[in-house]
């Protein structure tokens, strides 16, 4: 028997590699058949530990034939999360295969791939094929496709983290539970950098079944080299003590750009990356032409231009947002800088790994703080990573909404049995707990519209044929819904182009109109005036005006993780205790000086309560530092259980930190703490009565009703407006918890809102934590450096970046 084993040893030679152990582990567990979960530093070689032993296979079986171009049908699918990777794996994977003399064509399949290329595709298929989650599933809907998956011997899900914390990760779970069935030689890998819980992700990467039983999780014993360093302010007195640019730290960046080859800055939305590019060709502009900026919104021609001069040297950085977190291999880069906080450890350690992306390479990041407590946060994550405090990725389950559009893809397709489907998608980890009752639902859901729908045949969707398959016979309906394939619901874009054509890019739609004809607006690194907007593209023209409007984004702010607001804390009782030797933390003494005198600083089993009275009414600042979205629920959640004890109403504000109730009236702090204000005792019917439940489910169901099918987006090119859509969604929203209260899409909206808006399981644990500590009521005559910020969001939304800096500033001296 050929050994293949030296082939690829001699291989890695001729490229002056040598394979680490974790390489040739995977491909002896392949070849051996196994399904596995592989887990290895970013810019370690994780591609080649799965691409080599997927060609070995093949040249072991096929003898010494292997060099003849034969029609072998698809044998490998290799899918990935963003399609900015494809060409990447793509060339790797050519490259591979040229070297070796395996005749084998490499295709990709994205919403990029063209008419005509999926047309060959379906006529003759690619040995390898390189795809995303949607994709794969847009087979699934075509004719015959257990025809395509026949010969398939491996699927590798590479960045499966992802993923995993997605709706898409279930999108992965359904694929695989029908292609399992059809390829009985196939095997099953994801590729992680960064996860907390490898069994868990394995285990739903392989669902129940014979592939989880012979399951291996192999962790590369590398150890990356990543240095941290803090750029300080010179002052930190002057350096404020809110905020959200960091722009006063600029010219401490320009210099670490010119000295290095390339630079990345990694900014935490797109608008901050639109302001960083642009003031810091202001503040450098000899850098003109060698810096450039991307993001998602950007056009494609522009990111990939981007993305190949940063791989040819031709840039010396890129202000960037997460659209370059994932593994492009852009080798030259030398540096990255955080700016701000990125708000989790395993976040973090990806973006540095942008950096010496090479084995034996070091990483080098630089983490740029916004504000002064933010450096607290670099402690932290320095700490975090030293210790590997990776965050877990929870995955999604019961995801109704995905399995409806899963069954209808089905329907699209070949059409599916019932008893054989419901064993296959019970077999899954999300759905491993859908009971009878529920499947029947789901069924009487997609052929009927259910009890609310029943009346309107557009909602009639699948139908039983003689043959007992449930099939769409429609081709209105089928092409709609293959339209509609996927589960990322972002908000309406709008494209910019130029009037005599160029595509800029695309920007939310609810920025667009609130601009009027002859408003200038930077995007895209350029000043731009809005001529008009038509049938949902933006027409500009360039513009000499220095100053204008900068997008910005919905959703953009992200909370601490449970991970590094852990370690936040294990800072703060380090500096509570003065035996801290972070530079960080020295270098804020003067500010937490001033926390300490006016207030305190809690050590880990303590409690901070600050009462303050100013000229806006009374204030009580808590300090559980747990991440804004469990401080929203938790500050709604103490504000009722205090109206419980007396009459009292409060305007609440939050940040990562801490929260703010302010009222008009004194606020019974000790009387609400001798009645156990932090008792997880009737937390349900306590959280359901002090916020707005149904508003909250609202707002999930919009996501859920466009992932299920109920609301049509609108056609290419001709997308339906925003109001539309939400008018749509409210209006079965309504119908559904008035007339169908049992509605599995409706439970699956309140369910979703209590655990991911609210974060109950986070905010059941912050609680019983907060009750264990001793609490410290403090009562300082004005607002400390830890409770200045929080005042700060409460009026960030109603003001401008620069009138809000301005006004901070002004805040900021009353209270010094």
């Amino acid at each position: 028997m050929m050994n293949v084993d030296h082939i690829a040893q001699q291989w890695f030679a001729s490229r002056d590699w040598k394979p680490f152990k974790f390489q040739t582990d995977a491909w002896k567990a392949y070849l051996a058949g196994k399904s596995g979960l592989l887990n290895a530093p970013t810019g370690s070689g994780k591609t080649y530990a799965l691409w080599v032993p997927v060609v070995m296979e093949y040249m072991r079986n096929a003898g010494a034939s292997y060099k003849e171009p034969k029609n072998n049908g698809l044998q490998a699918i290799w899918i990935t999360p963003i399609r900015a990777l494809t060409q990447e794996i793509k060339s790797s994977a050519e490259q591979l295969c040229h070297d070796l003399e395996v005749p084998w064509r490499v295709g990709i399949r994205t919403g990029d791939t063209s008419t005509a290329e999926r047309a060959r595709q379906k006529k003759h298929m690619p040995e390898l094929l390189i795809t995303t989650p949607e994709s794969l599933h847009l087979l699934l809907a075509q004719k015959e496709h257990k025809k395509v998956f026949r010969q398939l011997k491996a699927i590798v899900v590479d960045e499966w983290h992802e993923l995993l914390g997605s709706k898409r990760g279930v999108q992965m779970e359904l694929a695989l539970s029908r292609i399992k069935p059809i390829a009985k030689e196939l095997k099953i890998w994801g590729i992680s950098a960064t996860i907390g819980n490898l069994e868990q992700a394995a285990e739903v990467l392989l669902g129940n079944g014979t592939h989880h039983r012979n399951a291996l999780i192999l962790k590369a014993n590398l150890k990356k080299k990543l240095t941290v360093t803090s750029i300080l302010p010179d002052e930190i007195e002057t350096f404020p003590w809110a905020g959200h640019l960091g722009i006063k730290l600029l010219e401490k960046v320009i210099p670490i750009i010119k000295k290095g080859k390339s630079t990345l800055i990694f900014t935490n939305t797109r608008a901050m990356a639109e302001i960083w590019y642009q003031r810091l060709l202001d503040a450098a502009p000899e850098l003109a032409g060698a810096i450039a900026m991307h993001h998602g919104s950007i056009s494609k021609e522009l990111r990939n231009w981007v993305e190949e001069a940063l791989h040819d040297e031709k840039l010396k950085a890129v202000v960037c947002t997460s659209s370059l977190d994932l593994g492009v291999d852009f080798r030259p880069v030398e540096t990255v800088i955080q700016v701000g906080s990125p708000k989790g450890v395993a976040r973090f350690a990806q973006r540095a790994g942008r950096s010496g992306h090479q084995p034996g390479k070091t990483s080098n990041i630089y983490f740029l703080p916004t504000h002064a407590l933010e450096l607290v946060e670099a402690a932290a994550l320095r700490e975090a990573l030293k210790n590997q405090e990776i965050e877990n990725r929870d995955p999604y389950a019961r995801s109704f909404d995905v399995l409806v559009q899963y069954l209808v893809t089905l329907a699209v397709g070949d059409g599916f049995e019932e008893k054989a489907t419901y064993q296959e998608v019970v077999n899954t980890f999300s759905y491993s707990t859908i009971t009878p009752e529920e499947w029947q639902w789901l069924l009487h859901f997609i052929t009927t519209g259910g009890q609310s729908l029943h009346a309107y045949d557009e909602y009639k969707k699948v139908v039983v044929d003689e043959e007992g398959l449930f099939r769409v016979v429609g081709r209105r309906t089928a092409m709609r819904h293959r339209l509609s394939i996927g589960t990322i619901v972002s908000e309406p874009m709008i494209l910019v182009k130029f009037k005599r054509g160029g595509r800029i890019g695309v920007i939310e739609e609810w920025f667009i109109s609130r601009l009027h004809q002859g408003d200038v607006f930077w995007f895209a690194g350029r000043s731009l005036e809005l001529e008009q907007v038509k049938d949902m593209v933006a027409i500009v023209k360039p513009s000499n005006k220095k100053t204008g409007k900068v997008p910005s984004y919905q959703g953009g702010r992200m909370p601490l993780s449970s991970r590094l607001s852990r370690m936040l804390r294990v800072k703060m009782h380090e500096t509570a205790q003065g035996n801290s030797n972070d530079i960080e933390l020295h270098t804020i003494i003067p500010l937490l000086d001033v926390q300490r005198e006016r207030s305190h600083i809690p050590s880990e089993n303590e409690f901070l309560i600050e009462q303050v009275e100013t000229k806006e009414g009374y204030h009580a600042f808590m300090y559980p530092f747990e991440g804004r979205l469990v401080h929203e629920a938790i500050a709604s959640l103490l504000a009722y259980r205090m109206s419980l004890l007396h009459p009292i109403s409060f305007s609440i504000a939050f940040n990562d930190y801490g929260f703010e109730l302010l009222s008009d009236q004194e606020i019974p702090i000790e009387a609400a703490l001798d009645n156990d204000l932090f008792t997880t005792d009737h937390l349900l019917e306590d959280l359901q009565a002090s916020i707005n439940a149904a508003e909250l489910a609202r707002r999930r169901f919009r996501d859920i009703a466009n992932i299920a099918g109920l609301v049509f987006k609108g056609f290419p090119g001709k997308p339906k407006k925003d109001k539309h859509l939400q008018a749509s969604s409210s209006l079965f929203f309504e119908v559904f918890r008035d007339h169908d209260p049992d509605n599995l899409l409706l439970r699956q909206a309140y369910n979703e809102a209590f655990e991911y808006q609210l974060e109950e399981t986070r905010l059941r644990e912050a609680l019983q934590r907060i009750s264990s500590q001793t609490m410290v009521v403090a009562t300082p005559e004005k607002p400390t450096p830890f409770g200045f910020p929080i005042m700060v969001d409460r009026f960030r939304e109603k003001v401008t970046s620069e009138k809000l800096a301005d006004r901070i500033k002004k805040m900021q001296l009353m209270v010094k």
